[in-house]
């Protein structure tokens, strides 16, 4: 029986009267392919049935065409869902996606580093919680890295972020706008406040002065554990003592979710009586009782400059180190709805 003959990538450049470059632009979905180019490969690619190589690629070129991706807790919705979407958008660069949980840890996040370190893979999206900005210069160095969330900016090292501060008081505006005059802020840490924290809070208390409310420190409800049940025993014991507020941004939706549950065992109405937002938008917060309004990060295009810059990185880019903020909105759902007249946002 005769071998079947594997389709090769000089094999689609020529079917398409194109260079091997173009075609494996196309097949790295570099943006710089003009769409009808791209359109043209991708029908000789189909036509062909052509599929990577990836181990011919990774003896010619030295490299796994391997992706590590580390998160600190994938227990968390927004990590698994923005897991889910960085594979997807990894298998269509070429790539496969090592999945990898730090927990939070500097042992954690300091193994990661070194699987990289080893070859294992070309390149590694971190969001680090444990290792310090000069750690993170240090790793940085010479091997493609680039870091998710709102941790102090690494010199030298790519990261990708959202307006965390700019969020949060569009949240508290929005409460305003629809009535709410004491508003608290629900799952911040007991103790030393994490970076997310801190910008959420500077972003709540921005919010309240511009609206010109004062920031009552009395309103900030914390939670000794970082889950829903943590939130719900923190809110709850916070009510016990006498708390009052007429909506509450929470740090996450873990957060809110927990809020759901304490206001409703002490016979508070959601929203009548307390309107709540949470953070992230997670799928399940469209399936709880009342469906929860909450801020939504732009994942797509944050999976998109993530990979596009630590691809660049991978091609031997030598840029100094940037910093990219992606886009927001709300998603304005039962727990807090749209005041009267106002024009729906998204869902």
């Amino acid at each position: 029986m005769n071998p079947v003959k594997r389709v090769t990538l000089q094999d689609v450049a020529t079917h398409a009267g194109v260079s091997m470059k173009t075609v494996s632009n196309v097949v790295r979905d570099y943006q710089h392919v003009s769409p009808a180019m791209r359109e043209r490969v991708r029908a000789a690619i189909d036509e062909l049935g052509y599929r990577p190589d990836v181990r011919g690629r990774s003896l010619a070129t030295g490299r796994s065409s391997m992706l590590a991706l580390a998160f600190p807790d994938l227990r968390w919705p927004y990590f698994a869902e923005l897991a889910h979407v960085f594979a997807r958008a990894c298998a269509q660069r070429g790539y496969r996606l090592l999945l990898e949980e730090t927990g939070g840890t500097r042992e954690g996040e300091l193994a990661v580093l070194r699987d990289r370190d080893a070859g294992i893979v070309d390149g590694i999206v971190l969001h680090p919680q444990a290792l310090s900005v000069d750690e993170l210069a240090e790793h940085g160095q010479g091997t493609p890295m680039v870091l998710l969330g709102e941790a102090p900016q690494a010199p030298g090292v790519d990261q990708v972020t959202m307006d965390n501060v700019a969020a949060a008081g569009e949240a508290v505006a929005h409460l305003v706008r629809s009535g709410r005059r004491r508003i608290g802020f629900l799952g911040h840490e007991t103790d030393e406040l994490s970076h997310t924290s801190r910008l959420r809070l500077e972003g709540y208390r921005l919010g309240l002065e511009q609206a010109g409310l004062a920031v009552d420190e009395a309103l900030l409800v914390p939670r000794r554990t970082g889950d829903a049940l943590g939130a719900e025993e923190g809110l709850s014991a916070a009510l016990d003592r006498g708390l009052r507020v007429d909506a509450l941004l929470c740090r996450d939706d873990h957060a809110a979710i927990g809020a759901l549950r304490a206001l409703h065992l002490h016979g508070l109405d959601v929203p009548g009586d307390v309107a709540i937002v949470g953070w992230d938008a997670t799928i399940l917060t469209a399936s709880t009782t009342p469906s929860i309004t909450s801020i939504a990060p732009d994942t797509t295009a944050l999976v998109a400059r993530t990979l596009d810059l630590l691809l660049e990185r991978v091609d031997g880019s030598d840029a100094p180190g940037r910093l990219v903020t992606v886009g927001h909105s709300l998603v304005v759902r039962e727990s807090a709805p749209a005041p009267v007249g106002a024009a729906p946002g998204p869902r």
